[in-house]
C-alpha cells in the first residue's frame, strides 16, 4: 500500500487485553490503528488486578500484548486517558478516526450498597482494586501508593473468583508476617504454591498452633451460587448440578489450601463503626427461593472486624460524554457496545462484559473488531500477511492520504508530550520497575 493510498485509521482506547487484540487485528486488515493507553505500561488487570503469585501467567499475557501493539501499523500512545487527557466527543468528531474502540476495561469498584459506606475508605473498608495494585506492587522499592496493614480476622464481601484472591491475600499475608514474628522468613510464592498447611507442617507448625483466627468470605446466596465456574445459559438440570458440584469443590480446596472461611447467605444491611472508623457489618440472614435471594425476617448478626474488604466486582468509570444507566454505561446494542450519538465507537471486553477473565475477554475483543472490520469499514481478505491483499468493499469510505497524516501528526504530538519517543521496546524498559514483579 503507498502513502498515497486511502486507508482507514482506529483509535483504541486501553492496550490490554482486548484493546492489544483488537489493535492486532485492525492492523492484520492494512489498518492504520492508534492505541490509547491510560497507564505507562499496557497491561491492565493483567499487571494490576491479576494478582503477583501468577507469574508465568502474567509473563506470558505481557509477551502477548507486546506482540500485538508492536505489529506494523499501530501506534502506541501511553500515559493517555480518554476523558481525562483527550475528550472522547473531540477523539470521535476532530481527529478524524474512521472508528473508535474501547477498550479501557472496568477500573471502578461497584460500592457496597450501604448509605454512607464509602466514608470510611481507608478507615476499616478498602475497595478489591486498591487492594490488590497495592499487593501487586508494595513491594517494589519505588512503591509511593497507599499501604494497607494486613490484620487477622478481616472480612471480605464477594463471592466470585476476585474475592478468592483477595481472600488468598489476606491469608498469606497474615501467616508471612507471624512466621517472620518466629524467625522464619517464608517466600509468599511458596505459600501460594503449596498451600499453607503444608509449609506450616515443614516447620513443625499448623493453622491451629498459630493462633490465627483467618479471614472470612461472606456471599449474598449459596456456596453453589458462587460464579466461580460458568453456567453455560442453556444448562440442563443435569449440567447445573455439574456445575454447582465444580463450584462447590473449587471453593473447598481453596478453603483446605489457605485456611479461610465462608458464610454464604449473608447480605451486609449497616455499617459498624467507631467514630470516623469502620469495626465491621451487620448481615442480613438470607435464604434463596426458585432462584431468588430472600431476607430471612428477623434475622441479622454484627461481625465485627478489623479490616473490610468489598469484592463485589467493577464497573467502567463514568466518562464525559457517555450516558450511564445505573453503574453502567447506557449501550444502545451491548453486544457490539455501541453508544448512543457515537455511530462510530465500539465497545469490547470487560467495559461490556464485566468480567475479568482474559479469555472471554479475548473473545469479545474478536467478535467486536471482526465486526468493526467486515461491517463497520467494509473491508475483506486482510489476512495480515500483506497490505496488497486488503480490498474495501462496502461500509465507511476509507481516509485520504493527507488525513491520515493529519492525523499521526496529532499523535506524535501527543506522544511527545508525554516523553515517548517511538521506540516501544525502549519506553518499556524506561518505564518498568527495575524489581517489578
Amino acid at each position: 500500500m503507498s502513502d498515497e493510498t486511502p486507508q482507514h485509521a482506529v483509535a483504541v482506547i486501553g492496550g490490554a487485553t482486548a484493546g492489544a487484540e483488537a489493535a492486532a487485528l485492525l492492523a492484520g486488515a492494512g489498518i492504520t490503528v492508534v492505541v490509547f493507553e491510560q497507564n505507562p505500561r499496557p497491561y491492565g488487570k493483567i499487571e494490576d488486578g491479576l494478582p503477583r503469585w501468577h507469574t508465568k501467567l502474567r509473563r506470558k499475557e505481557y509477551d502477548t500484548i507486546n506482540a500485538k501493539l508492536t505489529r506494523p501499523g499501530v501506534h502506541y500512545v501511553p500515559l493517555t486517558k480518554v476523558g481525562r487527557d483527550v475528550d472522547l466527543r473531540e477523539l470521535v468528531a476532530e481527529w478524524g478516526f474512521s472508528a473508535v474502540v474501547l477498550a479501557h476495561g472496568a477500573w471502578r469498584d461497584r460500592p457496597l450498597a450501604i448509605e454512607g459506606v464509602d466514608r470510611f475508605v481507608g478507615k476499616g473498608l478498602v475497595y478489591q482494586n486498591d487492594f490488590i495494585h497495592w499487593f501487586n506492587h508494595s513491594v517494589e522499592r519505588g512503591y509511593a501508593g497507599q499501604h494497607y496493614d494486613v490484620p487477622d480476622g478481616a472480612i471480605v464481601v464477594g463471592g466470585g473468583l476476585a474475592s478468592i484472591d483477595v481472600v488468598k491475600v489476606l491469608q498469606l499475608e497474615a501467616v508471612r508476617l507471624v512466621l517472620a514474628e518466629q524467625g522464619i522468613d517464608e517466600d509468599m510464592h511458596r505459600l501460594e504454591v503449596a498451600g499453607i498447611p503444608a509449609v506450616l507442617d515443614e516447620h513443625g507448625l499448623s493453622w491451629e498452633r498459630l493462633g490465627l483466627e483467618g479471614a472470612t468470605l461472606y456471599y449474598r446466596r449459596r456456596i453453589e451460587d458462587m460464579p466461580l465456574a460458568d453456567m453455560p445459559a442453556e444448562a440442563d438440570e443435569e449440567r447445573r448440578r455439574k456445575v454447582q458440584f465444580t463450584r462447590r469443590r473449587i471453593l473447598e480446596k481453596a478453603m483446605a489450601k489457605y485456611c479461610f472461611a465462608v458464610q454464604p447467605l449473608r447480605l451486609p444491611v449497616a455499617l459498624l463503626s467507631d467514630g470516623d472508623r469502620l469495626t465491621g457489618l451487620r448481615f442480613q440472614h438470607m435464604r434463596v427461593e426458585q432462584g431468588a435471594a430472600m431476607p430471612v425476617e428477623g434475622r441479622c448478626e454484627d461481625v465485627p472486624a478489623p479490616l473490610v474488604v468489598s469484592s463485589i466486582g467493577s464497573v467502567p468509570e463514568p466518562m464525559a460524554g457517555v450516558a450511564q444507566r445505573g453503574l453502567l454505561y447506557d449501550y444502545l446494542d451491548p453486544e457490539l457496545g455501541r453508544l448512543d450519538g457515537y455511530d462510530s465507537v465500539f465497545s469490547t471486553g470487560n467495559v461490556v462484559t464485566g468480567k475479568g477473565n482474559i479469555i472471554a475477554s479475548r473473545r469479545h475483543s474478536v467478535q467486536v473488531t471482526s465486526h468493526v472490520i467486515r461491517d463497520f469499514l467494509g473491508v475483506r481478505n486482510g489476512s495480515g500477511h500483506g497490505h496488497d491483499l486488503v480490498e474495501h468493499v462496502r461500509g465507511q469510505a476509507p481516509l485520504a492520504a493527507d488525513r491520515v497524516s493529519a492525523l499521526l501528526s496529532r499523535v506524535r504530538a501527543r506522544q511527545d508530550a508525554v516523553g515517548f519517543g517511538g521506540d516501544y521496546a525502549a519506553w518499556l524498559e524506561q518505564v518498568t520497575p527495575p524489581d517489578m514483579v
